[in-house]
């Protein structure tokens, strides 16, 4: 068993979205908050549409292009640097997500990730919210032989308990769980090749054996699986 299945005392939401998750936690409206490692900015533009102003901080030069010529959305601005040196000033933030993207920082650089985090939030009211994904469910035993993240999200929950939870007065850690829809193992194998940030080839994934592990996922209304994640959420700062 991982580090990151020992989350037994963690509160349990059961099946929700990631998005309703957020909404329950935090309200953003109004906020200055920014997403680092955002990806494709999926969830920035949504915390942009709720009223945020969203900043989202992507490394992978490809995809922090794609972002930025993106269709515009109010409040919504996105910029190419690492987690490790994030271009904001010292404590303007009002929250800081990570989301599926803090065991994707390169280890060495996991705690300066996170120590800059810490800086450009306002002290004493800013809010440090972490999304992750567990080693469990039915879409991790499809990932696994071709990517596995054992090492990594454990180096990552390793990094968050050093470094955030001695600044932090108060804080909540929850799981829950997401089905995730495909309509075949070809538009699977799309999603996951097409992302530059993730960079793993195609070959890897397009074997007998994982097929055989996503043809264990079909249902009448397609291929179904359960993602298993959980939410660190950490506020009232030290100052």
């Amino acid at each position: 068993m991982g580090i990151f299945d020992l989350v037994g005392d963690a509160e349990d939401l059961g099946e929700v979205d990631e998005m309703a998750v957020i909404d329950r936690l935090v309200t953003v409206a109004g906020l200055d908050v920014v997403d680092v490692g955002c990806g494709d900015g999926r969830i920035t533009r949504q915390l942009a549409e709720r009223g945020a102003k969203a900043l989202g901080v992507e490394p992978d030069p490809i995809q922090a292009e794609k972002n930025r010529v993106a269709a515009a959305v109010p409040g919504l601005s996105f910029v190419e640097a690492p987690g490790q040196a994030l271009p904001v000033d010292d404590g303007i933030m009002d929250g800081v997500f990570f989301c599926y993207s803090l065991h994707h920082v390169p280890h060495e650089h996991m705690e300066k990730a996170l120590a800059e985090a810490l800086r450009v939030l306002k002290p004493e009211t800013g809010f440090l919210y972490v999304l992750e994904p567990m080693l469990a469910g039915s879409m991790e035993v499809v990932y696994r032989p071709f990517h596995d993240e054992t090492e990594v999200r454990t180096l990552a929950y390793g990094a968050l308990k050093r470094v955030v939870v001695p600044r932090f007065t108060e804080a909540r850690e929850l799981r829950y769980r997401e089905p995730v829809r495909y309509d075949s193992f070809a538009a699977f194998v799309d999603e996951v090749a097409g992302t530059t940030f993730s960079d793993i080839p195609r070959e890897r994934l397009d074997s007998p054996e994982v097929k055989a592990l996503f043809e264990a996922g079909r249902t009448d209304e397609g291929y179904v699986f359960t993602q298993h994640n959980r939410v660190n959420l950490y506020y009232k700062m030290h100052p």
